[in-house]
């Protein structure tokens, strides 16, 4: 009798993996918010987003999410940042990434949304990310770390010390890439109930 001769294959490595293997150029600090440095991608910028910015972060949702949501990411950004900022409250923070020079200087790359949010069902205050986009062709540089990275430096100068998110359980990049961030499953489930 013959034995029928398997086949083994690799796993796929984890997204600090992937990240690790390519090279990303020179790192430099960049400031991401006064008084805060973090590493971030040569030639990148990460800032805090404009008004200017907002039509770019509505096509990117857009082509990631596949649903065109621009009264909601205006929204979002007047009552959210513009107002809170005007009004010094350091509780929303709305980053992007754009290219610092040549010819794409100034186009957004990726954005990340988090807030400082308190005592829900007993929950110690704590920072969540609410929403994070890389453009495809951008991928795979660091971006999305580094717009991380610089909400991670908000929320740790507004003094909270703990990071939270919500993450689709089919959604595997965004899996991949918070596991390799460093995020675990917290002490909340969450439940929902169709209303239809």
């Amino acid at each position: 009798m013959k034995r029928k001769r398997t086949r083994t294959t690799k796993a796929t490595p984890p997204a600090a993996a992937l990240r690790a293997a390519r090279p990303l150029g020179g790192r430099t600090a960049a400031a991401f918010a006064p008084g805060v440095k973090a590493k971030h991608v040569e030639g990148i910028a990460i800032r805090p987003a404009q008004a200017a910015d907002i039509a770019q972060v509505i096509a990117l949702d857009a082509q990631i999410t596949g649903i065109e949501k621009s009264d909601y990411w205006r929204g979002i950004y007047q009552r959210f940042v513009k107002q809170r900022q005007q009004a010094n409250e350091k509780d929303q923070f709305f980053l992007v990434a754009a290219a610092a020079a040549g010819a794409h200087a100034g186009s957004v790359l990726g954005f990340i949304r988090g807030e400082i949010r308190a005592w829900e069902f007993g929950s110690a205050p704590c920072g969540w990310a609410y929403a994070l986009s890389v453009r495809p062709d951008a991928r795979l540089r660091g971006i999305g770390q580094a717009l991380l990275d610089g909400l991670t430096a908000e929320f740790k100068k507004s003094g909270v010390t703990r990071m939270r998110t919500m993450v689709a359980r089919d959604n595997r990049l965004h899996l991949l890439f918070f596991r390799a961030s460093g995020m675990t499953a917290g002490p909340y489930i969450e439940l929902e109930k169709d209303l239809s």
